[in-house]
């Protein structure tokens, strides 16, 4: 086994020299910039609005999430109970029974989903686990960075529109799940093969529409394989690898790349077992210490909550952002919540698919806790920290930002963004919490980057095949990527990932809208099955 892991370093010892030479780093941006600049101008074209630019991905996202949100009844609030209940366990013994048993369906074999047997649960990891393995692809640096930068820009009034937003998602999880199990495959060694390429191919063959399916299937998942090796890999490592070079004073970053890659490889060689396993260790912890320090700051400085939130509430209603008003306020916050958790983009719904349950809506419940833990709970206690410290300690006027959109400190005129931002919030309440926050930031990069490569890897295998050959090329290539990104600025393949993300989100919101009825039988099937109101 040790000899497995350590033939790593022989895969990418002959890429070592290549990461190093950053002038052939920047021949590549020079040449690979006009590419990423003209896909990051079709997926981010911008709309006006009021005369503000608003990018058209996200109104897609959130008049998309506002319609699932209405046309379930507000089941992500009304099933926010039964969704912890599954998520915990408490309804896995229905399982043991037939789908059309539970569900009252006397017609034997009547409308079971093609991937599970009756006989037997299929899947590789539990509720809980495909919800970590999920969350960890969208819990991570947007919640320590992103944040920051969205009071910066729009002010404490960012948040209100921030949590809506995360609630409103919680809808479009839910859908994005139910169809990643109900429309997954199972391979002649056991593992799960779903997610929206499947869904989009299998589910619009069934409305009649094959040739617009296989189509979307196959965007889809180029689009996945590009995502993650550039947000979803070398993002992660190079965010990572920087504050870890700021803490200990380093001038490269190309060690702690291939230090991750090995810890990556580790686990990834696993599967999505060995990812479950990892994640449902590793998200709680982060999200805790994370969330427990920022407890800490708001305990100690109680007296200043109150004033806090009339910031929060009154920046939400009034036009004294630089963004342009309320409405550039609300985009802010609407922008940052969906580039956090990702609800529309169905990349969690490929790690959510792997669960063990014959009921695909038991899963699409427990997903829509997903939104509600990484933007409702983590980015607003980010949010919180960031207003209460700089009510306290005055750190920087809001809006008061350079032309790189860096943040302007007062006093000190340091010209700050990102996790530099949040580290000098926090410090500022609790010395020397960049430590702590280094930490975080590594875990949260280290679990982003395993989830992304199941998510990468389930588009690669779409594509190309499911064979041996197949997996282990994938996994050699995301290695690879991820030494590239601790040891690399490669700013155009960064930002044509980041378009590749959210260019999932046409294909994506298409599928959810034609196959939204058959959510809602789903839905109805496990309501009934657990002896709930039906939906």
């Amino acid at each position: 086994m040790k000899n497995k892991y350590l033939s790593l370093l022989f895969i990418l010892a002959p890429f070592l020299t290549f990461a190093n030479e950053m002038s052939i780093d920047e021949k590549i941006e020079a040449k690979f910039k006009p590419f990423a600049d003209a896909v990051s101008s079709v997926v981010f074209y911008p709309v006006s609005i009021v005369g503000i630019d608003v990018p058209i991905v996200i109104i897609i996202l959130l008049l998309g999430a506002l319609f699932f949100t209405l046309y379930f009844k507000f089941a992500n609030i009304t099933l926010m109970g039964v969704a912890i209940s599954a998520a915990q366990g408490k309804y896995d013994k229905i399982d043991h029974h037939s789908v059309d048993e539970v569900a009252g369906d006397p017609t034997p074999g009547g409308d079971v989903f093609e991937s599970v047997q009756v006989e037997g649960v299929v899947g590789e990891v539990t509720h809980f686990q495909a919800l970590t393995a999920a969350l960890s692809a969208t819990v991570g640096l947007g919640n320590i960075a992103g944040v920051a930068v969205a009071i910066a820009i729009g002010g404490p009034g960012a948040t209100i529109w921030m949590i809506l937003a995360g609630f409103i998602g919680m809808s479009t999880k839910l859908v994005e799940a139910t169809l990643g199990v109900k429309y997954r495959e199972v391979g002649e060694d056991g593992k799960i093969y779903g997610g929206p390429m499947y869904y989009l191919k299998k589910g619009l063959k069934e409305k009649k529409l094959a040739g617009l399916g296989k189509v979307l299937a196959a965007m889809y998942a180029v689009f996945v394989i590009g995502g993650s090796f550039g947000g979803g890999n070398m993002f992660q490592a190079n965010q990572a690898a920087a504050q870890f070079k700021l803490l200990f004073g380093l001038d490269s970053g190309f060690l702690f790349g291939i230090l991750m890659a090995v810890l990556v490889g580790i686990v990834i060689i696993g599967g999505i077992k060995r990812i479950g396993q990892v994640t449902e260790r590793v998200v709680p912890f982060m999200g805790i210490m994370f969330v427990g320090a920022a407890l800490v700051i708001l305990v100690m400085n109680f007296t200043i909550i109150p004033d806090a939130m009339v910031q929060i509430w009154e920046g939400a209603f009034t036009s004294t952002s630089v963004v342009g008003g309320i409405i550039g306020v609300m985009i802010v916050g609407f922008q940052r919540a969906a580039f956090s958790n990702e609800a529309g983009v169905g990349s969690a719904s490929i790690a959510h698919a792997a669960v063990k349950t014959k009921f695909p809506a038991s899963e699409g419940i427990v997903a829509s806790i997903g939104p509600f833990v990484d933007t409702v709970i983590i980015c607003t206690m980010t949010a919180l920290v960031i207003v209460v410290t700089n009510l306290k300690s005055n750190l920087f006027e809001y809006s008061n930002l350079d032309k790189g959109g860096n943040v302007i400190m007062n006093g000190s005129g340091e010209h700050l963004g990102g996790v530099d931002l949040t580290s000098i919030a926090f410090d500022s309440a609790i010395p020397n919490f960049s430590i702590l926050l280094t930490i975080a930031v590594i875990l949260f990069a280290f679990s982003t980057m395993l989830s992304w490569s199941y998510y990468g890897i389930q588009g690669w295998k779409y594509l190309f095949g499911k064979s041996k050959f197949v997996d282990i090329s994938y996994k050699t290539l995301f290695l690879i990527f991820v030494v590239i990104g601790a040891s690399s600025s490669l700013g155009s393949v960064i930002e044509f990932s980041d378009a590749m993300i959210f260019a999932m989100v046409f294909p994506n919101l298409i599928g959810l809208l034609l196959l939204a009825p058959k959510v809602k039988v789903e839905l109805n099937k496990y309501l009934s099955a657990i002896g709930r109101k039906k939906n």
